[in-house]
């Protein structure tokens, strides 16, 4: 298969008069160019965004469900177990949530399969692991949406799941609890790249 790269063409008087106007290196105002993000407005709400330049979390299906679900694990301090994949954003993704949920003084397991031996994902063994240790909820960053007989077998052992994703959804979805994935065809969130970490919190 062959490949054709193709660069930007830069304009590097724009890129020095910007790097300098915002005090950020030409490296940085390159990549801002190249998004597009050459209004001051918008540069400096890429750079130092606060809570307000975010997009709603509840314009993705399921969150008020996820959100509220997990509350009542941490009011009635459920064993909850969260599952992710060993890469960067799925370890990212399980460390950032579980500071999170710690901080609001519920406890969690966490696992990540063995790249090795179990792959990618969510697997038969691990589920039926977790159901052993009586984890009643799972909380999957950045695996899941393929997860269809995965699930139904989480559901069969008494483990509620809430699936947080960012990889394209199939046909079907699995039969989780709730869904959070940006990318889900009925998401009305305007962004669709969100990394497993982002969707996780």
């Amino acid at each position: 298969m062959n490949k054709k790269w193709e660069f930007y063409e830069e304009n590097d008087e724009k890129i020095i008069n910007i790097a300098k106007k915002h005090n950020i290196s030409e490296l940085l105002t390159k990549i801002l160019v190249n998004r597009g993000i050459t209004e001051d407005k918008k540069i400096d709400t890429f750079l130092n965004p606060t809570r307000n330049d975010f997009y709603d979390p509840y314009l993705m299906p399921d969150m008020e469900k996820a959100v509220e679900r997990i509350i009542k694990a941490i009011n009635s301090q459920e064993k909850v177990m969260i599952y992710g994949d060993y890469d960067v954003d799925g370890i990212t993704s399980i460390t950032v949530l579980k500071k999170f949920l710690e901080e609001r003084g519920l406890q969690t397991g966490h696992y990540i399969p063995n790249r090795l031996e179990e792959g990618y994902g969510l697997n038969e063994n691990a589920i039926r692991l977790i159901a052993e240790q009586k984890y009643t909820l799972m909380i999957t960053v950045d695996c899941g949406i393929s997860g269809i007989e995965e699930i139904a077998l989480a559901n069969e052992l008494g483990i509620e799941t809430i699936i947080t994703d960012h990889h394209e959804q199939l046909e079907e979805l699995p039969n989780a609890y709730a869904i959070i994935n940006a990318k889900r065809r009925d998401s009305k969130y305007p962004f669709r790249g969100l990394a497993g970490c982002r969707c996780s919190i």
